[in-house]
């Protein structure tokens, strides 16, 4: 669920023990940011037909149809390596600087280390015919005419431009134009400037199964016009020239064919779409999609969009994963939805909110076709106080938030000369049979204010005129209209419409189940990607009518790469003890089965246990058993070489749930010690949350969170203890493992600080008033051990670019000298930037690296600056990518016989990349199942590596950054596991995180906890948060207080 829009974002097998968000190495695809696992999970009949697979039943292969695995394309290799030897050829001094006409560094040449391997990448390649030609348009200002008249968006947008597009002699032109009907048309024909100022200035609103206009239907005014021609053989020969200094902006163009690829599903009644570029079939059966639970299913669906890499363009193609609401009656999904939650009605307008129903009340309306015509109307919320609140007979809600139909009256007009008995139960022109209007002055409805009228309740209203409608009384009754002009209906007279996904952030069983659908096989997944995705994208003219009209063609087979797998370094603890290495993974323990030392121990001072009980029943036997328990716990720490005392005695909290004052007056008693083992009861994330909240913000007190039933089960308790105590070790400030320093390169001289950098913003469901937050870690050594953060309140909500970031930055450069006790300040800063989509790089060197530069001038001397100090180093991390690889052979040196995914180490840096730019792809871990992710990172800045000698074991300065940044993978210590990402955005990751459980109150309002009031839009909600809301105690600040 994307963003960067975070909800629980999981990214690892199981490295951590206990709640306390442990995350080890594998993170494979997944519908959701929770679990670390994969793209789906293969189930019965999805195995594929006889031969179709080779090698065990897990590690299996994707093979086509015709059994043929074409190689790598020799063409783009010679275009690649034409490319590098004329940068060498030139003698340009500085490869690593910034290119002519562009901002990112020249590309050093390609990576050799490793073991060769071709691999599947999920893209196709797209062929345009050579004397293409797209003429653009645009289509703006789309508004209801009027004074007041409102924009057009969503669905009605979308229906707005269908019918301009209808409109002569646009509809002769139809299978020449695409749209993304939002803004802009692609034609494959000219369309003159006359025939463009023939169209109407206005469009009457006609609803898509209608064949006229309603009476009441308004016009919607628009401005069209011409914005260019593109000449698609302009990218094509831009991509295949080998001229270092050519500069081409190739986004117009790239645009432009994302939308031709876009329209075909967007234009389709049996394919429903998110975004600009997922599509989803409405006809799946039972093996693509899977009961959520709640009112909602997930369906299988792709993922498309145009691609640009050396010498073609392509299209990458990936499975994607969404939750819809049941087409089903509302009744329905209201009881599917409380056998979930009770009966939560603040969570249930969350749920229901900007969902589409269809009424059944009334007498179906059919087409001249003898279509029935749906009558659509959008749920705004539950009825509550407030609704109609300026109208002069607002609504009476007698019941509270949420109200039954006989506790909600709305004020109905009486009929011109009738007395008050008799009612008007219609009002003309004012379509009040579609639901009970109120909250407008009685003069709008049906006459004068004063020709009498009377109120009624919902429910006398539909038993009234609408005598076959049975309502329950207990259920809530719906506001289809606005809070200003509020139109109730009983939920008894609507169905859910189909095809609409739901934006909600899932709950844990909800993403278990989410899971379980599109957890798969990559054998599995690359073959619904290569076989069944045409129909749903449109990449076959014999379904997509626009490729033949537009002479385009795109191969059924996706492309296979060169790749290669990079060597692991080894890992060292105390006194350079090596544990036995698995693939990305190691146990640290020694042959004997005995724990081996942290690199270097804490030391903790005083410490406890404090056990939270809900009534929910105990952990423990006994207060003995939970004090030898915890005495148990602290012999695991001290054989891991932590320095632990003995523990106080066991505390047990007694709280009614997390807002309990109790927790508070805990956790911040100047009696607590220095670091708090906190049992929870359960595991649940409020309570979670409330508890890093107070430790952090409020008590100063280190806690690690751990689920009672799990730290006292004697089954693996040995391995638990270890994965908790990683976390112990962090927090009081020891290194838990390293590598040897020759695999650390320029790191290891001591003389870079390595950057952590990321930006969290607020995901559906939160606050208007939640914040973006950013956060920055940053080493304090070359051990890559410690990495003490910071947190900062953006200026504005969703904004990427950290503006805080001078201060951020000096902080970390003040910890460099104190925490590691350095006498001079780092020459070279080597960041890591996470969260920056393609199109924010170039803001990372205009807006972000200029506060970078200025925290440095202002604490580095005078003489090191005018020698150009400090180095910078930095590179884009990408995770929400949507390229994937696949094995091609059964090989275990080059694949992980037990998932089928490529083996750890894999790295791509060729054939999806442009030779133009520095980036590769790497696949640090072993995902624990499904398909697994690798990491993108983009150097959009170097000033470190391209500026010294290439190591003798190296060939060119990629291998160089390829290797270091693949083997901090193995230096997360809070898993011993390597990770998919490396650790300096991995830890700002949770530095974010951590965030967001300060302010869990702006980022989940629908929490049980929370009140009608806080639900509602408008009034409620949590109040602007501060940077006192985040800021972390002094004892803890300088810490990793995230972990």
């Amino acid at each position: 669920m994307s963003g960067r829009e975070r909800g629980s974002r999981g990214r690892g097998g199981g490295g951590g023990g206990g709640f306390d968000r442990g995350r080890g190495g594998g993170r494979g695809d997944g519908p959701s940011r929770g679990g670390g696992r994969g793209d789906s999970r293969g189930r019965g009949g999805e195995r594929g037909g006889p031969g179709r697979g080779r090698g065990g039943p897990s590690g299996q292969i994707y093979v086509p149809r015709d059994g043929v695995i074409p190689p790598p394309s020799q063409a783009v290799t010679r275009a690649e390596d034409q490319y590098v030897k004329s940068l060498s050829s030139a003698g340009l001094p500085d490869i690593g600087g910034l290119q002519v006409g562009q901002n990112f560094p020249r590309r050093p040449g390609y990576g050799t280390q490793g073991k060769s391997v071709v691999l599947w990448a999920n893209y196709f390649e797209f062929v345009p015919p050579p004397d293409l030609l797209l003429y653009r348009y645009s289509i703006t200002e789309v508004k209801e005419q009027g004074e007041k008249g409102k924009d057009a968006g969503g669905k009605k947008l979308k229906q707005v431009i269908r019918l301009i597009l209808e409109q002569p002699p646009l509809h002769q032109r139809r299978n020449d134009i695409v749209t993304d009907f939002k803004t802009n048309f692609i034609s494959r024909s000219q369309i003159t400037n006359a025939e463009l100022g023939a169209l109407p200035r206005s469009i009457r609103y006609r609803a898509e199964d209608e064949d006229e206009p309603r009476p009441t239907a308004p016009y919607y005014r628009y401005t069209i016009q011409a914005t260019g021609t593109l000449t698609v053989s302009e990218l094509t020969e831009f991509l295949t020239s080998t001229n270092s200094n050519a500069s081409f902006d190739k986004q117009p163009i790239s645009q432009a064919l994302n939308i031709f690829l876009g329209h075909y599903a967007k234009a389709s009644s049996q394919h429903t779409t998110i975004g600009a570029n997922k599509s989803y079939s409405l006809n799946q059966s039972e093996v693509t999609s899977g009961n959520l639970g709640a009112g909602l299913t997930a369906l299988r669906g792709f993922f498309s969009s145009i691609r640009v890499a050396t010498t073609r363009i392509l299209v990458n193609v990936n499975i994607s994963h969404s939750p819809f609401y049941n087409a089903v009656p509302l009744v329905q999904s209201m009881g599917d939805f409380s056998r979930a939650y009770g009966p939560n009605r603040v969570k249930l307008q969350v749920f229901l909110q900007k969902v589409r129903v269809t009424t059944t009340h009334l007498k179906e309306k059919k087409s001249k076709a003898g279509v029935p015509i749906p009558r659509i109307k959008t749920i705004s919320g539950l009825a509550k106080m407030g609704d109609g609140a300026n109208s002069e007979h607002p609504p009476r809600i007698n019941g509270g938030f949420g109200s039954g139909p006989r506790d909600v009256e709305f004020w109905l007009d009486a009929k011109p000369g009738a007395t008050p008995a008799e009612p008007a139960a219609k009002s003309k022109g004012k379509k009040q049979g579609k639901g009970t209007q109120a909250g407008a002055p009685a003069a709008s409805q049906s006459g004068p204010a004063g020709s009498g009228g009377r109120y009624i309740s919902v429910y006398n209203y539909f038993k009234s005129t609408y005598p076959t409608v049975t309502m329950n009384e207990k259920f809530p009754v719906l506001n289809v209209g606005t809070k200003e002009k509020p139109s109730y209906l009983p939920v008894e007279v609507c169905e859910i419409m189909p095809a609409q996904s739901s934006q909600a952030k899932l709950d844990p069983e909800q993403t278990a189940a989410m899971i379980s659908v599109a957890v798969r096989p990559p054998h599995l997944n690359a073959k619904s990607i290569a076989e069944d995705s045409s129909g749903t994208v449109g990449l076959s003219p014999q379904t997509n009518v626009y490729m033949r009209q537009y002479g385009i063609s795109i191969a059924t087979k996706m492309i296979t790469v060169p790749g290669r797998v990079l060597n692991h370094p080894q890992v060292k603890y105390k006194n350079n003890e090596a544990p036995f290495m698995f693939p990305a993974s190691w146990n640290q323990q020694d042959k004997n089965r005995n724990f081996i030392k942290f690199n270097t121990g804490g030391s903790m001072g005083s410490w406890g246990a404090m056990m939270l009980d809900m009534g929910m029943g105990y952990a423990f036997n006994s207060s003995a058993q939970l004090n030898d328990t915890v005495s148990g716990f602290r012999q695991a720490l001290v054989a891991l070489g932590i320095n632990a005392p003995a523990p106080r005695g066991s505390q047990i909290v007694h709280i009614a749930g997390p807002d309990d004052p109790a927790l508070e007056v805990a956790l911040t008693s100047p009696n607590q010690p220095s670091l708090l083992l906190v049992i929870l009861p359960v595991k649940q994330a409020p309570l979670y949350n409330r508890v890093k909240h107070i430790a952090d913000t409020k008590a100063g007190v280190h806690t690690i969170c751990v689920v009672g039933n799990k730290f006292a089960d004697p089954k693996g308790q040995d391995k638990y203890f270890a994965n908790v105590a990683l976390k112990f070790n962090l927090k009081l400030g020891g290194t838990n493992q390293t590598i040897d320093a020759n695999k650390l390169g320029v790191i290891s001289e001591d003389k870079t600080m390595v950057v952590g950098l990321d930006v969290t913003h607020p995901s559906p469901g939160s606050a208007r008033t939640a914040p973006s937050i950013a956060g920055m870690v940053a080493s304090v050594d070359k051990t890559l051990g410690q990495w003490p953060a910071i947190i900062s309140l953006q200026k504005e909500a969703r904004q990427e670019m950290v503006s805080e970031l001078k201060m951020m930055l000096q902080t970390r450069l003040n910890l460099w000298r104190t925490r590691g006790k350095h006498a001079e300040l780092p020459e070279n800063i080597l960041l890591y930037r996470d969260g920056v989509s393609e199109g924010q790089y170039d803001l990372v060197l205009n807006k972000e690296l200029p506060l970078l530069r200025e925290a440095c001038a202002e604490v580095y001397p005078a003489a090191w600056t005018k020698k150009g100090l400090p180095r910078m180093t930095v590179l884009v991390v990408g995770k929400r990518h949507h390229t994937r690889f696949f094995p091609t052979a059964i090989d275990k040196d080059r694949m992980d016989e037990k998932t089928g995914n490529c083996r750890n180490g894999t790295i791509v840096d060729r054939h999806v990349t442009e030779a133009r730019n520095w980036d590769f792809f790497l696949q640090a871990h072993n995902a624990l199942q499904g398909t697994a992710r690798p990491a993108h990172y983009f150097i959009v800045l170097d000033e470190i590596f391209t500026k010294r000698p290439v190591p003798g074991s190296f060939k060119n300065h990629a291998d160089v950054l390829e290797d270091l940044t693949h083997n901090m993978c193995y230096l997360f210590g809070r898993a011993t596991k390597a990770v998919s990402l490396c650790p300096p955005a991995y830890y700002a990751d949770l530095v974010c995180e951590r965030a967001r459980c300060y302010l869990a109150g702006h980022f989940d309002m629908a929490t049980p906890s929370m009140t009608p009031a806080q639900s509602d839009a408008g009034g409620g909600e949590p109040g602007k948060a501060t940077a006192s809301d985040i800021t972390v105690h002094p004892k803890l600040r300088d810490t990793m207080f995230y972990i």
